[in-house]
């Protein structure tokens, strides 16, 4: 099967300026032209101005739900609001020791910078501004929100040259707890990460992110993360400790439940996410991301527009 033609540059082999200029095409020529339409930031979503009340349908986020409306009809209604044409995104990039693995076309620091930058070029509007937060194993870095489209590529460009991480483990729920202190206007959240840290740090901050800003959790996976390849006795290595072991992937037995417990693994992540009250979008090393963020993009505006349509015609 022949690689697609967006694959992500690697960031080892070619040079920042040259990632950027090929990934502002990708976007622009393929994303840009398939995502055209009335504008309201990355995907529709919610505002921070109070528009009018409707009926509550499935669905709908219940922290809406208008109280006082509710009790004088009886029945429940939530207060749509009106969408900003003004946004602050802020992107969440995992940078950790994980993200350094690839079997596929590209790793999934490549995979994560290039949903990161689509991110940027996307919501790259007069009077929006772009923040980032890195996070790796020698700490959590913030460039701060600003706006213009010279901002956003010294951004980007920083977040390409950003060296490998080495051995080391990250604190996602911190770096997600780091952006809801920063980003104190209302907007577009994005995070980028593989998830395989302590759930249990990085779900509740990913709430209560969730809770203020419209949230996208990104979850960059390789096809080695689901299954095994029956290739003999094989040798890994654990990014983050540095510690080998030998694994006997002749064994049938062992395959099945390799893939049996990668399965529940990112079950577990997928139901975290959705808890946390956020949109889930997976991107993989082996298929074409930029038709993975189109479909994510497209079925949500039909989800949105879907439901106005409902509301309307009642």
């Amino acid at each position: 099967m022949a690689a697609p033609t967006n694959v992500p540059p690697r960031t080892t082999k070619t040079g920042p300026d040259e990632v950027l200029r090929r990934l502002d095409l990708a976007v622009s020529h393929k994303l840009d032209g398939l995502l055209h339409g009335e504008y309201q930031g990355l995907v529709p979503g919610h505002g921070s101005e109070l528009g009018e009340t409707r009926g509550y349908q499935p669905g709908d986020d219940v922290r809406r739900i208008d109280w006082n409306v509710t009790a004088r009809f009886q029945a429940p209604y939530v207060r749509d609001t009106i969408a900003d044409r003004e946004l602050e995104t802020w992107v969440v990039a995992d940078l950790g020791a994980s993200m350094d693995f690839g079997t596929a076309w590209c790793e999934k620091r490549d995979l994560a910078i290039s949903a990161a930058a689509a991110v940027g070029f996307l919501t790259n509007r007069t009077g929006n501004r772009f923040g980032l937060v890195t996070v790796q194993p020698s700490g959590i870095h913030v460039v701060p929100a600003r706006g213009g489209r010279m901002h956003l590529m010294g951004t980007l460009h920083r977040l390409t040259s950003t060296p490998r991480a080495g051995e080391g483990t990250i604190d996602l729920g911190l770096a997600l707890t780091r952006t809801a202190a920063v980003a104190r206007r209302r907007g577009l959240a994005v995070v980028v990460s593989d998830f395989l840290g302590d759930q249990e740090r990085w779900q509740p901050a990913l709430r209560r992110l969730a809770a203020r800003h419209e949230t996208i959790a990104i979850e960059v996976i390789d096809p080695r993360e689901l299954t095994l390849p029956d290739v003999g006795m094989l040798a890994l290595v654990d990014p983050a400790t540095g510690a080998t072991r030998e694994v006997p992937t002749a064994s049938r037995k062992l395959r099945d439940k390799y893939a049996a417990a990668a399965v529940e693994q990112r079950l577990t992540i997928s139901e975290g996410i959705r808890k946390a009250g956020a949109d889930h979008l997976v991107l993989r090393t082996d298929q074409d991301w930029l038709l993975d963020i189109v479909r994510f993009v497209g079925s949500r505006r039909e989800r949105v527009h879907a439901r106005r349509a409902g509301w309307e015609a009642r």
